[in-house]
């Protein structure tokens, strides 16, 4: 199988490689669904290969010819933003002859969508669901709000799509099992945030993360990891509660992790005693570590989720000056995401088999040899890096000489590609401005000789 993803969790790359290639998407998030894809289609004798996220429509034949099915999990591609993604799809899946299967797609919307109004990228939508649909026998949607969004474009629900919710929370099987820590102001926890987050939630996780001193910030964007490995950009100078430069006390005090891998942050996740913030795939990935986990949905992609798996949460709009984290530790019930588990995991396995897709769950629901593990067991993944500012000297520049060679270098070459597409549309337009000015010229003659004619 082919998969869309940009490195396969056996990938065990250095941060420059994954900053240069963009393995992650630009959003290290996407490595947690993306791995219990793999774990649980990889089965005994099953090769399944990223695509590196290269899929040009004119690798269709190469496509049809190595591989018996492409799979495609996806976060929230119904939006504004992947519409040029979506329509370079359509014209990949139309060409192709295997199954293609979308496992996971969302809709980016505001925290109440307003679906009766419709969006720009609705025909956008259409023609993929629509390409997807002639290749499989139906799609797996995130959530709820997704669902009522593709019926109202005419697509039937149970039918052409059901919601599955995110695959990450099916990566270990049927359970989940979430640890009773003992939460106090000495407690190690890990801490994610959105810049996208209204104010009073940056705020919140802003006092919250500083009521335990013994805290680690997880950034998810592209830019952070840059910022991270080699001290600079920085994201943003804005003097806000989001740790989005260099000169925040976060970074100047090594207190950022980044992961380079799904098992790798899995396993950082395993030491702390609580998560909390407003990403979804960081609190995902504490849920499969089994941390307990706070998650503050801000948009209707994340509430759906949140909604479907019954994720610890707590609502933007419930969150005052006045609320404490450790109020909400008392309050709120870590238990809640195992509850809904064994429906919503015997669900997704109903959906791989109405796609015919082979997976490790397919004889019992407790296998006991899964092939990813068994290769994971082989490999000495890195874990998450820390800030510069805690690397010695000589680490400093072991950064930099592995980082800014390699960034250059890919600079170079795209600009060399840039300048030879430039010079291809000139000389394509100095043949045409050279066939104008032929013509032209005939057409003087004529006219000449025709004034000629008439001066005789």
């Amino acid at each position: 199988m082919i998969i869309r993803a940009g490195m396969a969790p056996f990938d065990n790359f250095d941060p420059t490689q994954i900053i240069v290639n963009n393995t992650i998407g630009g959003n290290v998030g996407n490595l947690v669904y993306q791995y219990s894809v793999f774990r649980t289609l990889m089965t005994e004798g099953a090769t399944i290969t990223a695509d590196r996220y290269d899929f040009d429509p004119k690798y269709a034949d190469e496509i049809n010819e190595k591989y018996d099915a492409y799979i495609i999990p996806l976060a929230d591609a119904f939006r504004e933003s992947f519409v040029p993604s979506l329509r370079k799809y359509t014209k990949l899946i139309k060409k192709l002859k295997i199954p293609v299967i979308v496992i996971g797609v969302g809709l980016r919307a505001p925290f109440e969508p307003k679906l009766n109004e419709g969006f720009s990228f609705d025909e956008d939508v259409k023609a993929f669901v629509s390409a997807v649909l002639e290749k499989s026998s139906m799609i797996g949607l995130r959530g709820q709000i997704t669902s009522d969004y593709l019926s109202r474009l005419g697509f039937r629900e149970g039918v052409d799509h059901t919601v599955i919710g995110c695959p990450s929370m099916y990566a270990y099987g049927r359970e989940l099992k979430i640890r009773k820590t003992n939460i106090t102001p000495d407690s190690m926890v890990s801490v994610n945030s959105s810049r996208l987050s209204p104010k009073n939630v940056l705020d919140f996780i802003d006092r919250s993360m500083n009521q335990f001193p013994n805290h680690y910030f997880i950034p998810q964007w592209m830019k952070e990891m840059v910022m991270t490995y080699v001290g600079a950009p920085s994201v943003s100078n804005a003097k806000d509660s989001y740790p989005n430069r260099m000169s925040h006390p976060l970074y100047m005090e090594d207190r950022v992790r980044y992961p380079l891998n799904a098992t790798g942050w899995f396993d950082f996740l395993k030491q702390a005693d609580l998560s909390f913030g407003a990403r979804l795939h960081g609190n995902i990935a504490a849920v499969l570590a089994g941390t307990p986990s706070i998650l503050i949905p801000k948009d209707a992609r994340m509430r759906e989720l949140a909604e479907y798996h019954n994720l610890t949460h707590i609502m933007a709009n419930e969150i005052t000056d006045q609320t404490n984290i450790m109020d909400l530790v008392e309050t709120l019930d870590f238990q809640s995401v195992t509850k809904n588990q064994g429906k919503n995991f015997d669900h997704y396995i109903d959906f791989l088999n109405k796609n015919n897709l082979d997976h490790i769950y397919k004889e019992t629901l407790t296998p006991a040899s899964v092939p990813l593990d068994k290769k994971l067991d082989q490999i000495k993944l890195r874990p998450p890096i820390g800030t510069i500012t805690g690397c010695t000297k000589e680490e400093m520049v072991q950064r930099w000489e592995s980082y800014y060679p390699k960034v250059n270098a890919k600079e170079e070459a795209k600009a060399e590609q840039t300048k030879k597409k430039l010079n291809a549309k000139i000389s394509e337009k100095d043949k045409i401005i050279k066939k104008q000015r032929g013509t032209l010229n005939r057409k003087s003659v004529k006219l000449a000789l025709k004034v000629a004619d008439i001066v005789k």
